[in-house]
């Protein structure tokens, strides 16, 4: 063959694996086209557009007196959309852009009107649709922006131009009273799976249901909504009505920091329940932060198992007077208080002035020799016996709190592997176990309840919409730990900590209580006790004849002096004291005196009617309307003191001048103005008259004098 016809059949066969190739490249776009096309055309949409979440609006959490704890509050993230107004629209853009961007500059002051208006010019060039112009935006922001020209839907002529600007809301989660239960209230961390407090285990009612948004990548890989609306509307989360009371928080929370101040103190907590409903009024909880400042950072009454040293006693002699063991009369001998047994001595805190004393006796000033005497000689054969009598009182179980984090207790048996001929004579007195403050609270809560043992109760209500859907009652662990006669003998030995004992120097003149101080040894480590660090606590119940609250104090490893009544008691008293003040129904279960009227009538401020009548009912005075005094219709010369009603109506000026303090507020914001306060006192003067129709919210100076 020559060499020209060798190279034509190269060509041809170079140009017949062309067409050959074209064939199938024509063949293969064919088949995308037209047998895979729909498939590819899916795929390629599930890139670029995507189903998102849109978060719920979370529940709120409210106080047993109707104050909000914790809340969700709306905040938006601001876009501009370059393209809303069309291109052939760009005439009125340029009128707008110059004035939106003087109006970003004015409201945010965090950029020049030049710099924002180069920032919108320069979207509009690059026909961006979704630049972003601020973050965290409050609603009340956004409500004026949206006022903002181009950022407002507008009407010119037969012309109408859609809104340039894009929201993307976020909710952000609040404390309105910042610090106050913090830790009972928690928090949910969804990415590491952490869930604290009521946010933690009411999460499923309280984050409610997230609603659907179809979402399109653009270039950059931003994400834009695709429609204005949402597809899905979210379901907003449940509110969790709680048991705390904001004003006994408070109360209690000033007092254990105060008291850790002086006592120079590591950490501490406070409980305080409502005795017959074991609702948790107050939880507070602090530890010393590096810096030296307390913060809450640990659910310390819920989660801390330790040694419960004294306070413990009680379940001891409760044990051996209700097995009839002992009454509270019967005697033991404490010698010079140490007692030697078992290569270890019991030692009393302070040496006894008699040496033959009585259970109460050892009881009220809080004898170690005493209960470990009484409860070796009742139980050396038989320990199960009182070890079973603790599990009855409801040690060495959990609470099954409605909050998760609950401390795991220990009570020993003689089956325990670390038991030893010592651990009876330990358990005595609060060793060799492990308690939470809360679970030591609830037993004392038993004997002030007649003996019926209830399981803690933070959260009453959950609610949807205003509608109760679930609704809490405590539960009854035990209907009866003991029989009337024991706790009968133990709460008056109780009384007598706080008369004749221990407790007497934190015991009020007001109103009866039964209490108990405690100082255990805290282990530290590998060191064991020998570090020499303490545990001081108090544990009791208020008033003694009808107990309505029970409370704990325990505070760890302080500084200045260790001892129970002194470092633990000043917050029992302290938070006794404040509460049994505000609880006028406490207070109407004493007998009061009448004073003599004969002479001239006490005045009284301004004020609620109804406050003013019992004052006055239980000094014995009578009391009449300022009004009818003005009208002439009463003499007050012989018919008692008069009185003003507060008196309010929406949107009208109050008169609040002679009013106390809180009548002032109370009346002020149900009348719809804020309210500025300066001095103390009660109210001399008010900034706008009485009697002027005023906006909704308009602020009010009031000046105390």
């Amino acid at each position: 063959m020559s060499i020209r016809n060798t190279i034509l059949v190269r060509v041809y066969f170079a140009f017949g694996l062309i067409v050959l190739l074209a064939f199938m490249v024509f063949g293969k776009m064919l088949k995308l086209q037209y047998v895979d096309g729909q498939h590819w055309k899916a795929l390629a949409d599930s890139l670029s557009i995507q189903e998102r979440e849109v978060e719920a609006a979370r529940g709120n959490i409210y106080s047993n007196d109707g104050s909000l704890l914790a809340t969700s509050v709306p905040e938006y993230e601001l876009r501009f959309d370059a393209m809303a107004i069309p291109e052939e629209e760009n005439e009125y853009f340029n009128l707008k852009v110059d004035s939106l961007a003087i109006r970003l500059a004015d409201f945010f002051k965090d950029k020049s009107s030049r710099q924002y208006l180069t920032l919108l010019k320069q979207a509009r060039n690059k026909k961006q649709r979704y630049v972003l112009i601020k973050r965290n935006v409050s609603h009340q922001d956004l409500k004026k922006i949206k006022q903002f020209p181009l950022f407002k839907a507008a009407r010119v002529g037969k012309d109408r131009y859609p809104s340039s600007l894009i929201t993307d809301r976020q909710n952000k989660r609040i404390l309105p009273f910042v610090n106050l239960a913090a830790r009972t209230i928690g928090y949910k961390n969804v990415k590491e799976n952490i869930h604290v407090g009521l946010e933690g285990a009411y999460g499923e009612y309280i984050d409610g249901k997230s609603g659907k948004r179809l979402m399109q990548r653009i270039a950059g890989g931003v994400w834009i909504p695709v429609n204005r609306d949402i597809e899905v509307a979210p379901v907003d989360g449940s509110d969790i009505i709680s048991t705390i009371d904001v004003n006994m928080q408070d109360m209690a929370q000033r007092a254990l920091e105060k008291q850790m101040i002086v006592s120079n103190a590591d950490e501490g907590c406070v409980v305080m329940m409502e005795v017959k409903t074991g609702e948790v009024r107050a939880v507070a909880n602090f530890m010393r932060d590096k810096d030296g400042v307390y913060r809450e950072k640990f659910n310390l009454a819920i989660a801390q198992s330790a040694d419960p040293g004294s306070t413990f006693k009680l379940a001891s002699y409760l044990a051996l007077i209700d097995d009839k063991k002992i009454d509270s009369s019967t005697t033991i001998n404490i010698g010079n208080g140490n007692w030697p047994i078992y290569r270890h001595t019991i030692r009393d805190s302070h040496a006894p002035k008699k040496s033959i004393v009585s259970a109460k006796r050892a009881f009220e000033e809080s004898s170690n020799v005493g209960v470990t005497k009484f409860v070796y000689q009742a139980y050396k054969d038989n320990p199960d016996q009182f070890t079973s009598k603790l599990h009855s009182f409801g040690f060495g179980k959990t609470l099954d709190l409605q909050i998760p984090g609950e401390g795991i207790p220990l009570v020993k048996t003689s089956k325990s592997k670390s038991w030893s001929g010592l651990s009876l004579v330990q358990m005595a007195y609060g060793y060799e176990m492990k308690i939470t403050p809360l679970q030591t609270l609830t037993f004392y809560n038993a004997v002030a309840n007649n003996g019926k043992l209830i399981a803690p109760l933070f959260v009453k209500e959950i609610r949807h919409l205003g509608n109760t859907i679930q609704r809490f009652e405590a539960k009854v662990i035990n209907e009866k730990i003991a029989s009337d006669h024991a706790l009968a003998e133990v709460r008056g030995m109780m009384e007598g900590v706080m008369t004749e004992g221990t407790g007497r120097s934190v015991a009020s003149p007001l109103y009866t209580s039964g209490g108990k101080t405690g100082t255990a040894q805290m282990a530290d480590g590998s060191r064991g006790y020998g570090a020499r660090r303490y545990q001081s606590s108090f544990a009791g119940y208020f008033p003694a004849e009808d107990p309505k609250y029970s409370i704990i104090v325990v505070i760890r490893n302080p500084r200045n002096g260790y001892y129970g009544a002194s470092i633990a008691g000043p917050v029992f008293k302290e938070l006794a004291d404040m509460v049994y003040a505000n609880d006028m129904e406490m207070q109407g279960k004493k007998s009061f005196k009448a004073v003599n009227v004969g002479g001239r009538m006490p005045l009284t401020l301004q004020g609620s009617r109804e406050a003013s009548k019992k004052v006055y009912e239980k000094l014995g005075i009578n009391t009449v309307n300022w009004d009818m005094v003005a009208r002439g219709e009463v003499d007050t010369s012989n018919r008692g003191v008069p009185f003003v009603d507060l008196k309010y109506k929406e949107g009208i000026v109050p008169n609040v001048v002679g009013m106390g303090l809180m009548d002032a507020l109370y009346v002020m914001e149900n009348a719809g103005f804020k309210t500025r306060v300066f001095g103390k006192g009660r109210v001399g003067a008010q900034s706008l008259a009485a009697g002027q129709k005023l906006p909704f919210g308009t602020a009010i100076n009031l000046e105390l004098k």
